[in-house]
């Protein structure tokens, strides 16, 4: 499991030189487990800039994603958003592989082809990161990034043939996650969705009001609305307060700056409001849960 007692949460960014701008990189697991990171430990919470699609060969554990832990097995499928704060078990030494990717990738794909759009299912308290794949899915997702990896080491090769075999993949993994979990945003929807998760990013801790988001975005608070819940069945409005409640959280959990403090950075001059907020959204006090969280080791 993983520790919470750290100063703060490392932000772990996307090597571009590395994968000469191609802006996806696939890797065996054990490299994460056997490298000496300067920046950070890899089994203990910090966030990534990126995506990450975590494929089990062989071993289990319990990965942890945003203060939940999600037990895996050979066949398990683990998909981290980019933002997300998450940390890896490597107890029981899995093995498996770990494909890596940017929002720049993702644009580029869109313009070339259809692809379900990766919006921030995240923020409903009904999805989960974990797939489960039978043995069938699970050679089909191997072969996949196989030729993903093939082609992306050839010295002539095609980023188009890995944006597709890219597409296969995504859209292989979509038909078997639950309706509730699945989107059907136009391309249209999947810009805004994507222009609005990233004014929330840049503004949450001062506006939480969704008709000042859909003013900047220059359409009305039912279109956003709209949008929204196509992708992730809440209104704006719940998104900004869940997106807001799990920042609360990491900063709770894993910083020791006080809860006035964070009250403060939040905007609330009055910390029994910031209180009663947090408490409205997840029946806990700051406090209670900062408690509980530490406890876990």
């Amino acid at each position: 499991m993983a520790h919470t007692s750290l100063m703060h949460i490392p932000n772990i960014g996307f090597n571009h030189q590395k994968t000469n701008q191609a802006e996806l990189e696939i890797i065996e697991l054990c490299e994460v487990n056997h490298q000496d990171f300067k920046t950070h430990a890899p089994n203990q919470p910090h966030r990534v800039n990126f995506f990450m699609l975590i494929v089990i060969e062989q071993g289990s554990g319990k990965h942890w994603v945003d203060f939940k832990e999600y037990p895996f097995q050979a066949g398990s499928v683990i998909f981290v958003q980019q933002e997300q704060v998450h940390a890896f078990d490597f107890s029981n030494n899995p093995q498996g592989k770990i494909l890596m990717f940017t929002q720049a990738f993702l644009d580029r794909v869109h313009d070339n082809m259809r692809l379900p759009s990766y919006t921030p299912t995240h923020l409903n308290n009904h999805y989960s990161p974990l797939l489960s794949l039978d043995n069938n899915n699970q050679s089909r997702t191997l072969s996949l990034l196989n030729e993903m990896a093939i082609e992306l080491a050839c010295e002539d090769g095609d980023p188009l043939i890995v944006m597709y075999l890219f597409s296969a993949l995504s859209l292989l993994h979509r038909r078997l996650k639950r309706v509730a979990e699945v989107d059907n945003l136009s391309p249209s929807q999947s810009r805004m969705l994507s222009t609005f998760m990233t004014l929330l990013q840049t503004n949450f801790e001062r506006v939480r009001d969704a008709n000042w988001y859909a003013y900047q975005l220059a359409t009305t608070y039912k279109t956003l609305n709209r949008v929204t819940k196509i992708a992730t069945s809440l209104t704006a409005k719940q998104m900004i307060d869940s997106y807001t409640i799990i920042e609360i959280k990491r900063r709770l959990v894993v910083s020791k700056v006080t809860t006035q403090q964070i009250a403060l950075d939040f905007g609330f001059e009055d910390p029994s409001n910031f209180v009663k907020y947090f408490k409205k959204e997840t029946n806990m006090t700051p406090s209670a849960f900062r408690n509980h969280h530490s406890q876990i080791s």
